[in-house]
């Protein structure tokens, strides 16, 4: 399901290695037949955007939007645990649902990072990827208006992340107005936006897995 795995990617740091395969990934979402006509144009603006912007650009707005506070974070526990105790046991389940399935993280990236659990699931059967998107289609829909709120085109990615999961879109008109700017030192004293949910207990570009089999002991 390279869906999934083109989805995750554009949510990724616009690095060299993504800008160099934006061309695939948008043949990946335009030849995809879990995605709608809508979705798949604003999915095109959004490379379009990637493509046309100066990188440096491009990493400072990046920045801004997913580094900066907790409202629109790429971590998906943040939005349940905040930085609660029982985030820290959140991902050690999270890592286990990938050993069990004969996968680990490359590099340091935390298990519940948005663009992995996407590469992820890539990996995985269609209903099997449905259930777990299933389980946090309510914060990936939140995320997503608030993206679109503050006029962001990455929120495409969200909407159809959740149309590939077979879940209700965003809805556009309801978007939220753009949240204030927080104060550097406010970042993360955010409360969750959501209580605890069925989340399963349990930056790449679509060339470039971040996810290796395990080796054998």
């Amino acid at each position: 399901m390279m869906t999934f795995r083109a989805l995750g990617a554009l949510l990724a740091y616009p690095g060299r290695d993504l800008l160099e395969a934006l061309p695939e990934i948008a043949g990946v979402l335009e030849s995809s037949r879990l995605l709608g006509t809508m979705q798949k144009r604003r999915l095109a603006d959004l490379v379009s955007d990637l493509r046309r912007v100066d990188p440096y650009e491009l990493e400072e707005r990046y920045v801004a939007l997913f580094d900066r506070g907790r409202a629109t974070s790429l971590h998906l526990f943040e939005h349940v645990h905040g930085d609660s105790r029982e985030r820290g046991q959140a991902m050690v389940d999270l890592g286990r649902v990938y050993e069990g399935a004969g996968f680990r993280l490359a590099g340091n990236e935390l298990p519940d990072y948005l663009p992995a659990v996407l590469e992820y699931l890539s990996c995985r059967p269609i209903a099997e990827a449905r259930e777990m998107l299933k389980d946090c289609a309510h914060i990936l829909r939140a995320v997503g208006e608030r993206l679109a709120g503050r006029g962001s085109r990455y929120a495409a990615v969200f909407d159809a992340v959740l149309s590939a999961a077979g879940e209700s879109g965003m809805d556009w008109g309801k978007a939220p107005a753009a949240d204030p700017e927080p104060a550097p030192d406010d970042d993360w004293e955010e409360a969750p936006a959501f209580g605890p949910a069925r989340l399963p207990s349990a930056r790449a570009a679509v060339a470039v897995m971040k996810f290796v089999p395990r080796t054998s002991k």
